[in-house]
This record gives structure tokens, C-alpha cells and sequence, in this order.
């Protein structure tokens, strides 16, 4: 057995829970089945003949990929006697915690996570976390697939294109601070995400997380939240795209670009988990290297000056000012910061596919950083020095996907360049892209599992053999179509409720986590259990995570003050008050109605401490002790920069 192998160390009832064997191979055909597949080809071929027999056996083997894999086919433990703690579905009406053994997967699958129980429906919890942990998703996603998708996976227009409204309602000042205040938040956010993933790498990541350690019934809230506001950022992105167009030609037909970036997007999530990775690797060189090329362009501009103007530095904050609309323009600065920053919690959800989280997850965490400080900080800091609030173009926005009021586009048109705009609309076109893509990933992949949590009707748990979930995938990428509404008239309206969908959703989906980590702590440490036996630990810790939950409560009530007493130069209605504060805060409301109904419909409870499950699906490594020992031993001869470095890298 090799030193950094995961092996199954966890005990409960005396039999182990599927993902705590995290020395699974990785998902896909076993090495058996591959075999009989091919056996099974081979002789087709011989019996039909060379010439149409090999296209035959190629299509067949191609649509035979789309199939359902059968869980027995699937090798998930070196061990023979491996087993999977379930809830006995024929001991339903005896009592919720009978419980029986099963060898691999394939009796398990069947299990009912919702069923009747002294004659009420009744959510087996212990079910729904041994589903989520015997995910049948492939394991394909490598180190740098996880560290580009933190670094640079969902930068959009949310930065580039979003942040010129930012600028235009609350002045430089105003931005720089909001999403510093984010930044600070999200990365004790994602710290302690990586905690609680690299722990429990399970399918769904944030529903599971809530539904394990909080409440079903707000787990479900929370799934269904996260699922929602990806599936609607996909027709968003897409308009998005197809507006970008038309900086170069407005006469272009709209609906062309709609159907041509759809067609990629789909075709992307096809290909399975590592076709996203590898795509999402290149999208995020190219948003990375655009990014570093405008700061390093943005301060000869700022020194150099504009042919018309000079040298800038920093007069944009005197005349016309770092602030507008003083306090009030802060605050409706903070819901456009989280819907930028939105995406970056993606590593978390796709640790239940990565080939080895307990190495890979850390390092792409702590990118984290590096993608707050650099890309946003700095980078909104350079806009804030390069480019007035009062601009036109600023103002004179058609909506936050009018690419032609990206700051950064405006930025460099300032330094009077030919090329250099139209190469940054390109940039912008790769990252809407990207972020639709990763809208799918992330929405395909939670309905998928609140499909195996009883949350969702199973036809969404349908996983094919090359670990995709395949039914999931068609009906987040079906909702794309609402993108032909771009060259509708009212295709402004459908692109602000949508937006209200997705603006606020982030933030319930972050403090949900920072949430299920205290809990968690709780819980471990309830069960006697060190927090040196994790294999990554929140840098911040506890606190950290309450510092998350308090600034995400924050960013909810300053963004609803604003919402029901907006900035405008006219008086609201009180029916244009209420519309406007819907058009803000659309998430509020959608999940308290996810949250009321299902609890009124199976009457969950607030999980207790000494209630809550921390063995199934929990990664236990072998001989992590001797590592860490060893790890330490190395670390004690680095010079100091490195130790510094190592601790943010």
C-alpha cells in the first residue's frame, strides 16, 4: 500500500459507508466490464465482417456510452468484503434506523430516501448522505482542471461588463470597498468549503452539506437555490454573448450567435466532466492572461496618459469624486460584487469528481487569493483610477450584458488604441462562454444530486456510463433556449428577472456553507475527534466561517434597504417599489417558498449536534499522520518566503 493511499477508516455501525473508501478507483467502467465489452465487440465484429461490422460496432458502442451503468459493473473498493451502511427499504414501517449490509453499490441504488413511516412521510437523512456519497459521477478532473476553475473559472461579465454599473451607482471608492468586503467574506467562505469538501467529497457539495449538518428541509432550499440561479445564468450569458457581437456589427441577426454559442455549450458538457476541465483549463488561461495584460496596460495608461488628457493618476477621485450617492450607493454595490464574484465555490461541487481531492482541492482553495486580490482588486482599482462614474457610456447601458459599457473596454478606447478594444470584447466573448458553461456543470451536477437526496424527481439522477448525468445535462442546457428572446423587444424585462433569480442566491449559498462548517466543528469535536485528523483545515477556522455568515448577513440587509428605497431622482409608486424590490431580491422569497414547503410537507427538524452523521462519505487517509510528519520535516528546511507563500499558495 503507497504512503498517500485513502483507506477506509471510518465506522459506523460497524460497517462502512461507501465514500469513506476514498480509494476508489477512478468512476467509470471497471477494468472487468471494459473487458466484456470488448470481448463482446470483438466477436460482433468477426461475426458481421470487416467492412460495415467496424462502423456498426463503432456506433453501437457509442450510443451503448449513453446507457445507465449498472452500479454492480462499477468497481468502488479494492476489498471484497467492502460494504455500504444503508437504510433497509423493507424495514420502512419498522423503524427508521433498521439498517442492513450490502456488498458495492447496486442493492443500494434502489433505496427510497422518501417514504411513509408510521403512516407520515418520512426523509431518511441517513439514506440521502449515503447516496450522495456513492455517486456513480466520473472522477476525472486533475490538479490543474481545479486550479484554473478557482483561479479564473467563472470570471465574466460579472467583472468585465457588470462592474460598469458598480461604477456609474456608487464611484470608485465605493467599488473598491464592496468587493474587498466580498473578497474577505468569500475567502473564509471557501476556506472553510474546502474543509468540509476535502473531508466529505460527496455529490452536490453545498444541498448535501445543509441538508447533513442543518435541516433537510433548508438543504433542499439551498439545492434548489444553487440550481436555479446557474439556470438562469445560462440564457444570460448567452444574450450576453450574442450582445458582445454586435460591437462589431449591430445588423447581425442575434439569434445566429444564440444558437452557435448554445451548440458549444452543449457539445462541452457531452464530452463529460474532464471535456469541462480542459475547457474551462484554456478559457481560464486566456480570462487570466487578458486580465494581467489590462493591469500591466492600465498603469502605463494611468502614468502615461491619454492622447487628449495626459497624465491621470488619480484625479477621476476628486472630479467627479470616489463616492456617489454616498452610503446607499455602497450598498448596491455589494449585490453586483456577489453576483461577479459567484462561481468561485464551484471547486467545492466538482471535488465529488476529482481524481484525488485530498491533494488537488487544498491547492485550488488557496488560489482563491490570488484570483480575489489580483483579478478583482487590483484590476477594479485600475478601472476606478482609468475611468469617470459620470461617463456616458457608463450611463448609457442597456443592461449589465451591453458589453459596449464594459469599463475595461472603455478604459483602453481612452488610450486612443485601434486593436486593443476589439481584443478585449474577444476576451469578454471567451468568458461569457466560459461562465455558461460552468453554468450547466454547476446546474446539471446539483440536480443530479438533489435527485439522489429525494429532492428532485430521479429522472435527474440518471447517470450514463461515462459518469455524465446525462438527463440532467439536457434540461439545464434546454433552459438556454430562452436566449431567443434576444432580439425581442422585450428581451430587457426577461433579462432582468432572470438576473433577479441569480443576483442574490450566491449569498444564501455562502452563508449556508459557513453555517455547515461551525456545525460541523461542533459535531467533531462532540465525537471526541481532533481537527488534526482532517486532512485540510480552514484557515481562518470557526471564526473565519462566522465572519463569512455575518458579512453575508450584511450584504442581505444592505442590499434590501436599497431595494425598497432605491437610488432615483424620482419618487416610486408603491407598486414600483415593490416591483423593484422583487427585481433585487427575487431570492429571497423562492427560498423561503423551497424552505416552508417542504418542511411543511415532511415536517423536518433541525439537526442536533449529536444527531448529525460524520462517517458516511467521509475520506479517511491512510497513514496521514506519517505524511503530515513528513510534510512538516520538508517544510522545517524551506526558507522563510516560501513558508509565507505556501501558506496562500
Amino acid at each position: 500500500m503507497t504512503l498517500d493511499r485513502d483507506i477506509e477508516m471510518s465506522q459506523l455501525d460497524r460497517t462502512r459507508s461507501l465514500a469513506e473508501g476514498s480509494s476508489f478507483t477512478v468512476r467509470g467502467q471497471s477494468r472487468a466490464s471494459d473487458a466484456d465489452h470488448h470481448r463482446h465487440h470483438s466477436h460482433h465484429q468477426n461475426a458481421v465482417g470487416v467492412g460495415g461490422g467496424g462502423v456498426k460496432a463503432r456506433v453501437g458502442r457509442f450510443i451503448d456510452t449513453f446507457r445507465r451503468e449498472h452500479p454492480d459493473n462499477v468497481r468502488y473498493h479494492d476489498d471484497p468484503n467492502f460494504a455500504l451502511h444503508v437504510t433497509d427499504p423493507e424495514g420502512a414501517g419498522d423503524s427508521p434506523t433498521t439498517t442492513r449490509t450490502t456488498n458495492g453499490f447496486g442493492s443500494a441504488s434502489g433505496v427510497a430516501v422518501v417514504r411513509q413511516h408510521n403512516g407520515e412521510r418520512y426523509y431518511d437523512l441517513r439514506t440521502a448522505n449515503s447516496r450522495t456519497a456513492g455517486t456513480l459521477l466520473a472522477r476525472e478532473l486533475k490538479g490543474r482542471h481545479l486550479q484554473m476553475i478557482a483561479i479564473g473559472g467563472s470570471i465574466g461579465t460579472g467583472l468585465f461588463v457588470a462592474s460598469g454599473k458598480a461604477l456609474s451607482e456608487g464611484g470608485p471608492a465605493a467599488v473598491l470597498l464592496a468587493y474587498i468586503f466580498v473578497g474577505v467574506m468569500l475567502y473564509c467562505t471557501v476556506q472553510a468549503l474546502g474543509e468540509l469538501a476535502v473531508v466529505f467529497p460527496v455529490a452536490g457539495s453545498f444541498s448535501a452539506f445543509s441538508t447533513r449538518f442543518l435541516d433537510p428541509s433548508w438543504g433542499f432550499a439551498m439545492g434548489w437555490n444553487y440550481a436555479l440561479q446557474w439556470i438562469v445564468v445560462l440564457p444570460l450569458e448567452i444574450i450576453a454573448g450574442a450582445m458582445t457581437i454586435g460591437y462589431w456589427n449591430e445588423s447581425l441577426n442575434k439569434a445566429i450567435f444564440v444558437a452557435v454559442f448554445l451548440l458549444v455549450i452543449v457539445v462541452i458538457n457531452l464530452f463529460g466532466v474532464k471535456g469541462y476541465g480542459e475547457a474551462e483549463f484554456v478559457f481560464a488561461i486566456v480570462k487570466v492572461t487578458a486580465v494581467v495584460g489590462f493591469i500591466l496596460l492600465g498603469i502605463v495608461i494611468n502614468i502615461g496618459g491619454t492622447p487628449e488628457g495626459g497624465y491621470i493618476g488619480g484625479k477621476y477621485w476628486s472630479d467627479p469624486g470616489a463616492f456617489n450617492n454616498g452610503f446607499k450607493g455602497l450598498c448596491s454595490v455589494f449585490v453586483t460584487a456577489a453576483f461577479a464574484f459567484a462561481g468561485t465555490e464551484l471547486v467545492g461541487l466538482a471535488a465529488a469528481e476529482t481524481a484525488n481531492p485530498r491533494k488537488s482541492l487544498p491547492t485550488a482553495i488557496k488560489q482563491v487569493f490570488w484570483r480575489i486580490t489580483l483579478f478583482y482588486i487590483v484590476s477594479l482599482a485600475l478601472v476606478g483610477l482609468l475611468v469617470p462614474y459620470n461617463e456616458p457610456r457608463l450611463l448609457g447601458a442597456t443592461s449589465i450584458a451591453d458589453a459596449s459599457a464594459s469599463p475595461f473596454v472603455i478604459a483602453i478606447e481612452s488610450a486612443g488604441t485601434t486593436i486593443l478594444p476589439s481584443i478585449m470584447n474577444g476576451v469578454i466573448l471567451v468568458s461569457v462562454i466560459s461562465v455558461g458553461n460552468s453554468s450547466v456543470f454547476g446546474s446539471s451536477r446539483t440536480l443530479a444530486a438533489l435527485a439522489e437526496l429525494g429532492q428532485a424527481p430521479k429522472i435527474f439522477a440518471y447517470v450514463d456510463r461515462r459518469g455524465r448525468p446525462l438527463v440532467a445535462i439536457v434540461a439545464a442546457s434546454s433552459v438556454g433556449l430562452l436566449a431567443f428572446m434576444a432580439n425581442s423587444k422585450v428581451h430587457s424585462q426577461v433579462f432582468d428577472w432572470l438576473l433577479a433569480i441569480s443576483g442574490l442566491s450566491s449569498v444564501f449559498t455562502w452563508g449556508s456553507t459557513c453555517l455547515a462548517h461551525i456545525r460541523l466543528r461542533k459535531a467533531w469535536a462532540y465525537h471526541h475527534r481532533s481537527v488534526s485528523d482532517m486532512a485540510f483545515r480552514a484557515q481562518g477556522g470557526t471564526i473565519g466561517s462566522w465572519i463569512g455568515l455575518f458579512c453575508n448577513c450584511l450584504i442581505l440587509v444592505g442590499q434590501c434597504w436599497v431595494a425598497i428605497w432605491p437610488i432615483t431622482s424620482e419618487p416610486l409608486s408603491s407598486s414600483e417599489r415593490a416591483q423593484n424590490f422583487f427585481l433585487q431580491c427575487l431570492a429571497i422569497p423562492v427560498v423561503l417558498i423551497f424552505l416552508i414547503g417542504h418542511k411543511l410537507w415532511y415536517r423536518t427538524s433541525y439537526i442536533k449536534v449529536e444527531d448529525m452523521d460524520i462517517d458516511t462519505g467521509r475520506r479517511d487517509f491512510g497513514r496521514l499522520g506519517i505524511i503530515k510528519a513528513q510534510e512538516e520535516e520538508e517544510r522545517a528546511s524551506w526558507p522563510k518566503w516560501k513558508r509565507v507563500y505556501r501558506v496562500i499558495c
